[in-house]
């Protein structure tokens, strides 16, 4: 497995050379059935991935650029690969930097390993549950989360373009529970990212995402001890942990909405 995960960090980097390649452009936009942005980056990224992982295993490929895979076919699969080879192409499109690769080993319909790289400011995150959790950024290799000083305040991470009226209760109920409650905002599985390390305590997610935006940075929480629950209206905060965790290839790809979170902070 260590010798899977060593090939699938290096698959990533590889992508995301492919799409700083096309970063600097002057970038074409196609728009999808659903009329989300397709861009050369992401058929870049997509085919870097898919002929590499082919070169190290003989686990299937279900991505955003191959979701039409029957479920007739692939229910009975044990090991496969779940992949977002452009996760955020609005920020990519906005050249903010805050898009990733997103590379996820699947067995069982839970998350084994998953890496994550943002490569306009050359983050890698890695991990999984038997794993552990790190992050490489300037050739420096940090265990995850890092450090943590003690803080009378809850951190949460939202998504500037989902900030809706239910994620706005949900945070109203952690004031309620923890006082003080500062919100961050920030792009791509990089939300996750921020929990697993600590910047941030919790991501509440109560809009659509589908399974290959959170299957690798979901491994990577996992990894530091935190979880990423279904989210349930009227939910009671103590009793969180006893959620069930997100599961994978679905018949449906699309994810119900989510909590994630530390591990220490519920």
């Amino acid at each position: 497995m260590e010798k899977l995960l060593k090939a699938v960090i290096d698959i990533s980097k590889k992508a995301g050379e492919e799409i700083l390649k096309v970063y600097n452009w002057d970038i074409s936009v196609e728009y999808k059935d659903d009329n989300s942005p397709l861009t050369e980056a992401d058929k870049r990224a997509h085919k870097t991935i898919e002929t590499s992982l082919k070169e190290i295993s003989n686990f299937p490929i279900l991505s955003e650029e191959g979701k039409d895979i029957p479920f007739e076919k692939r229910k009975n699969w044990e090991y496969f690969w779940l992949v977002d080879p452009l996760d955020g192409t609005k920020e990519f499109i906005k050249r903010n930097g805050e898009f990733t690769v997103n590379i996820a080993l699947i067995h069982k319909n839970k998350p084994v390993f998953g890496v994550v790289y943002a490569p306009a400011i050359d983050a890698l995150y890695y991990g999984g549950s038997n794993i552990g959790a790190f992050k490489i950024e300037k050739g420096i290799e940090t265990k995850l989360p890092e450090r943590r000083e003690n803080s009378p305040k809850i951190t949460v991470v939202a998504s500037k373009s989902h900030l809706n009226e239910e994620t706005k209760e949900f945070i109203d109920m952690l004031k309620s529970k923890f006082g003080k409650v500062e919100t961050v905002s920030i792009g791509s599985s990089l939300k996750f990212c921020l929990v697993a390390e600590g910047v941030a305590d919790i991501y509440p997610r109560i809009a659509p995402t589908m399974e290959w935006d959170t299957a690798a940075a979901h491994a990577i929480l996992n990894g530091t001890g935190g979880k990423v629950v279904k989210y349930e209206s009227r939910m009671v905060l103590d009793k969180i942990k006893e959620l069930p965790e997100l599961v994978y290839n679905k018949e449906n790809l699309l994810n119900p909405h989510f909590i994630a979170f530390r591990e220490d902070v519920f």
